[in-house]
């Protein structure tokens, strides 16, 4: 059986501590590999490597860095297939879906490739007599990115190629259910040029998680995941004080207004809620029809979501493949046989959803309930699967009450032609990231990525410039320099004297 080992100082290096992982094809439900799972003394090791090429890497230059991340974008791109089929093979999503994950991940790196003007300082001269002011941003050392299943190549390159750029080293642990993505990512970086050390990849599990978190040479920590684990992250790093952005769960909503596009609408509503099984934290989960339209839009959706095609990831047919384990299909049937006994209305039942020949996968269909109220558990928590919960208000204000009460504030949306009522909601929704008339509003590389409330753990939102922020700190200089024309006697500098 083939096995991931962990990417340490440059090279690959196999796991010590005896105990492995499982990884499995959601397609078929085969394990098709294991993955080492660290012990302390291997975070150590990883770390240690990290901390060592800091030294040179930290003082580097920037041209040297960014020669390094030009070659690594265009190895990124000329690889994607190949780091897409390895998505596909752990995680289940179909090849388009990983090849997008691919191209967005690809955004940061060139967002990287500009570091030269985002680390640009400032200067003020003569704040005083002869005293100048400059303040400038310094790398923060070994730091450290806790990434999850469902996009394991591009969170993690929302996450090193701009701590690498800004000179820091990286220490990514990867989920432990996809990691062959990561190891390759790690293999282009050498493959680029950059020094052996500088990325580190260690895989494991609790263990390793919280060997970094407590490591007192890891400056700095980047998670994205679920809302428990980010509130434990970012408590316990916090506490051995360390900086931190752990970006959480989401239930985001979608408000559909009595004058919106319904087949824009409905349209939006199936990729945004289906799309890549459900599995992604942008995922609209929640849609909230406002007036009389509810049930119109329920139909289009549901007429929509019929024709979806639910096959093996790797079959050009297939536009949603299974979800990521036994266990969490298992876990998301159950919030659609519970939201039926809560009162809602199955439109749409995935539960029990097979692919023929093969009946081993992890599969599951496509779930639409309609009349879902906020005090059912399909609501109120984040499913993470292809459920599509519809609400119902009769005003605009009542729908945004609504969406305000979730202690969730990721992204949400709202679907209407009136630019007074969008320019009203953008303002007035308590979420980090809005669309209008776009159904997943996750910003470009140049914008930064992050929730409210519940949705975000820390001060900075990822990529962006808070990116580059939180992967720096600044430090401001004054300065005061004599005259040369006040050079004590015997000091000819060519300057004329005062006196």
């Amino acid at each position: 059986m083939k096995t991931v080992n962990h990417w340490i100082g440059g090279k690959t290096v196999e796991g010590t501590s005896g105990n492995y992982g499982p990884v499995t094809d959601p397609a078929t439900g085969a394990v098709t590999t294991q993955v080492a799972l660290a012990s302390l003394e291997e975070v150590d090791a990883a770390v240690a490597a990290a901390k060592d090429a800091y030294v040179t890497w930290g003082t580097s230059s920037l041209a040297a860095r960014t020669a390094v991340l030009f070659r690594y974008r265009a190895l990124l791109d000329a690889r994607r297939d190949d780091i897409a089929a390895l998505i596909t093979a752990e995680h289940g999503k179909v090849h388009s879906d990983a090849l997008g994950e691919v191209a967005r991940g690809l955004e940061i790196v060139e967002l990287a490739c500009g570091i030269t003007t985002q680390l640009k300082g400032e200067l003020s001269t003569q704040v005083s007599s002869r005293v100048d002011v400059s303040s400038i941003r310094q790398s923060l050392g070994v730091v450290a990115g806790i990434t999850p299943f469902n996009f394991p190549a591009m969170v993690p390159m929302w996450m090193f190629p701009l701590a690498i750029a800004c000179g820091n080293t990286f220490v990514l642990k990867p989920s432990e259910k996809d990691p062959s993505a990561a190891n390759l990512l790690a293999e282009l970086a050498a493959e680029a040029g950059l020094p052996d050390g500088v990325l580190n990849v260690l895989h494991g599990d609790k263990v390793a998680v919280d060997g970094l978190l407590n490591h007192p040479d890891v400056a700095a920590v980047s998670f994205v995941g679920s809302t428990p684990i980010a509130r434990y992250i970012h408590a316990t790093a916090s506490a051995n004080g360390k900086r931190v952005q752990a970006l959480g769960g989401a239930k985001n909503h979608m408000l559909v207004l009595p004058d919106a596009d319904l087949d824009a609408a409905a349209d939006a509503a199936v990729s945004a809620a289906y799309g890549s099984a459900g599995e992604r934290c942008m995922a609209i989960s929640a849609v909230v029809a406002v007036g009389a339209i509810g049930d119109e839009l329920v139909a289009r959706i549901k007429e929509r979501a019929e024709k979806i095609k639910i096959g093996p990831g790797n079959d050009p047919a297939s536009e949603m493949g299974p979800l990521i384990t036994a266990a969490h299909r298992d876990k998301v049937a159950s919030y659609v046989t519970g939201a039926a006994a809560q009162g809602a209305d199955v439109v749409l039942d995935g539960t029990g959803y097979t692919v023929e020949g093969f009946e081993d996968g992890h599969w599951i269909g496509l779930s639409l309930l309609d009349h879902v109220s906020t005090d059912s558990d399909a609501y109120k928590d984040e499913i993470f699967g292809p459920v599509l919960c519809v609400l119902r208000t009769e005003t605009y204000e009542e729908g945004v009450a609504l969406m305000n009460a979730s202690p969730f504030g990721n992204g949400t949306a709202i679907f209407t032609r009136d630019g007074g009522a969008a320019r009203r909601f953008q303002l007035e929704i308590e979420a980090g990231m809005v669309g209008v008339n776009v159904p997943i509003p996750v910003p470009v590389g140049y914008h930064s990525f992050g929730g409210w409330k519940d949705s975000l753990f820390g001060d900075h939102h990822i990529y962006g410039n808070d990116g580059v922020h939180f992967y720096t700190r600044g430090k401001v200089v004054t300065t005061r320099w004599p005259d040369p024309a006040d050079a004590p006697a015997g000091v000819d500098l060519g300057f004329p004297r005062n006196h």
